[in-house]
């Protein structure tokens, strides 16, 4: 089953990465590194998104569609990456996301056939 992690980044979680050494930092994303390497058969695509002030907004629920600089809403949470991965099923990708060291949010959706 395929399914898309979504990674949800916190103010708080931009915050504290921000004010991290260097050293520190680069072991956080030694711990993502791993985590990859250590899943790479189940991943099939994905990537990190650039920061949420570079979205563009396409809202289609009005007469005209409305263009907006930004994300669709404001929020403290903002997706900043996701992941294809083929799974045997739900249970697997919750274990996957269990371990997962970065951001304090992953939200799992299945892929539509």
């Amino acid at each position: 089953m395929k399914y898309v992690l979504l990674f949800v980044d916190t103010e708080q979680f931009s915050a504290d990465l921000e004010a991290m050494t260097p050293d520190d930092r680069a072991r956080a994303f030694a711990k993502v590194d791993a985590w990859m390497a250590e899943h790479r058969h189940l991943i099939r695509g994905g990537s990190k998104l650039q920061d949420a002030h570079t979205a563009t907004t396409v809202r289609l629920d009005a007469p005209e569609p409305i263009v907006t600089d930004g994300p669709f809403v404001e929020g403290k949470e903002v997706v900043s990456g996701y992941l294809e991965v083929d799974v045997a099923d739900l249970d697997e990708a919750l274990r996957m996301v269990r371990t997962w060291p970065g951001c304090p949010v992953v939200e799992i959706r299945p892929l539509e056939s």
